[in-house]
């Protein structure tokens, strides 16, 4: 929800022609809470996948330690989550500077409705660096922990198979749903973020990036939040 309605609603304004609706103190605010909130719905969601994960794990596996504790942990990982990227996207709160204007639209390329300084190549690089290694490395362990939940759901599911033949009015079986489910979210996560990931950098790469590729940018950023 801050996702799509720290990044949505001034695209959508900013769509309509509307220009300077925001001062310096409210671009600094939207565009930090849009990447506090894309960075806690990337780790929440990953991190739910790991708890998920970890539940469906045989009991007597070696995992039935964490198995047990896992539940109390949920709300610290989750708070750790918000308190790195409150953290880590500081920067971006001193990097804005405020509303468009003909002296500094290096922004305005990106967003519209706000602008900065073009940054340092070297600074350029280290925050490219480091945010594409975060969103990376939740992506593989999105990907990494919805794996042996499907194979084991799928065991589950050829375990108990002659009790679903048996029924007289055969039905997908919960596993094959539960699988379906795991894996068109997994899909949807990797897929969205990469594409996004590609056409922000492209975006940002371009000197003039036409509407056309700013707005599909846009709404390929808002895919998975929606």
């Amino acid at each position: 929800s801050l996702v799509l309605l720290s990044k949505g609603v001034p695209q959508i304004m900013a769509a309509f022609g509307l220009k300077s609706f925001l001062d310096e103190a409210g671009c600094k605010l939207v565009y930090y809470l849009h990447r506090v909130a894309r960075g806690v719905s990337l780790s929440t969601t990953c991190l739910l996948s790991g708890f998920q994960a970890i539940k469906l794990c045989p009991s007597n596996s070696r995992w039935l330690d964490l198995q047990i504790r896992s539940p109390r942990c949920i709300v610290f990982w989750c708070f750790l989550c918000w308190i790195l990227q409150l953290v880590v996207n500081i920067y971006i709160a001193m990097y804005i500077t405020g509303p468009t204007n003909n002296k500094n639209l290096s922004m305005e390329k990106l967003y519209r409705y706000c602008s900065s300084p073009y940054p340092g190549r070297l600074v350029f690089s280290v925050m490219a660096v480091v945010y594409t290694f975060m969103d990376g490395v939740y992506v593989v362990l999105m990907a990494w922990t919805s794996g042996p939940m499907v194979l084991v759901l799928h065991r589950h599911k050829q375990r108990v198979q002659h009790i679903h033949s048996s029924s007289p009015s055969p039905r997908t079986a919960h596993e094959t749903r539960a699988t379906h489910t795991i894996l068109i979210l997994v899909s949807m996560f990797v897929s969205f973020h990469a594409l996004a990931g590609i056409l922000s950098y492209r975006v940002t790469q371009m000197q003039s990036p036409g509407h056309w590729l700013r707005g599909i940018s846009f709404l390929v950023s808002l895919g998975f939040p929606t």
